[in-house]
């Protein structure tokens, strides 16, 4: 089976981001995942490409197999995972069109399967730090240096969906001080750290949650997203060369402590 040192999971723009792709298809002990495996080459680095939608956009962010795809990152080899999505903004200073760089979340979703240790084996897995430092730091060196409006860190609100929050609901996760909020990175990060795989976040934000009182036209949006999409990839091309072939962080040993 080809294999891949880092995976980028994302949505249906960044398709065209690998050299010379080949599809493979992963068998896992939790079903499918959601679509074939694309590995190809950035700067000559392995790198395996997973849409977390699947390439049809046909599971909702509450029906994707995210056990299935982490587990299928982890049997390709993968290590480190950089996670681009779509987020809508809860403050004021997150403008549309920036990107951010998630150092923490905020769970509000239910009866999703999230982990991997469901007995007999007792596993209590760390979560204060969820993101690998490592990665963040060379995303956020690397967005500043291509002039991206890119904010260091941020909390991101996973909600359940597929439908978006109320007023009352977007104005309460907004007086927390929350940064921006999505409806995916729960509990993909932790079936990460799970598999002791490094695991980066880069939310493109889209648009205001409900919130804010002009909402974005149609039009407003879909223009937002494909230069969010063109710069996402400008990035991920930057950032794949600059990570280091030997792990610096302590993500890898995320089970040493862990299990009982």
């Amino acid at each position: 089976m080809e294999k891949a040192e880092i995976a980028i999971i994302g949505g249906t723009g960044l398709y065209s981001l690998l050299e010379n792709p080949i599809e493979v298809k992963v068998d896992t002990p939790y079903g499918s995942p959601s679509d074939r495996v694309a590995i190809g080459e950035i700067s000559k680095r392995k790198v395996a490409f997973l849409p977390r939608h699947g390439r049809h956009h046909q599971y909702p962010p509450h029906k994707i197999p995210y056990r299935a795809n982490l587990w299928a990152l982890k049997k390709l080899g993968v290590k480190r995972i950089i996670a681009p999505c779509a987020v809508g903004s809860l403050q004021p200073h997150i403008k549309i069109g920036d990107f951010v760089v998630c150092d923490q979340f905020v769970n509000r979703t239910t009866g999703r399967e999230e982990t991997f240790y469901d007995g007999p084996l007792t596993t209590h897995i760390s979560m204060a730090e969820p993101y690998c430092p490592e990665l963040r730091k060379i995303i956020v060196k690397t967005g500043k240096k291509l002039g991206l409006r890119i904010h260091e860190k941020g909390t991101v609100v996973v909600i359940q969906g597929p439908r978006f929050s109320t007023k009352a609901e977007s104005q309460w996760f907004k007086s927390f001080g929350w940064e921006v909020i999505n409806m995916t990175q729960y509990p993909e990060v932790v079936l990460a750290r799970e598999l002791e795989i490094c695991y980066a976040n880069i939310s493109l934000v889209t648009d205001y949650d409900v919130w804010h009182p002009r909402p974005l036209s149609a039009k407003e949006l879909a223009e937002t997203l494909a230069k969010n999409v063109e710069n996402v990839k400008k990035l991920i091309y930057e950032v794949v060369p600059r990570i280091p072939r030997k792990r610096g962080c302590s993500c890898g040993e995320a089970l040493k402590n862990a299990q009982i």
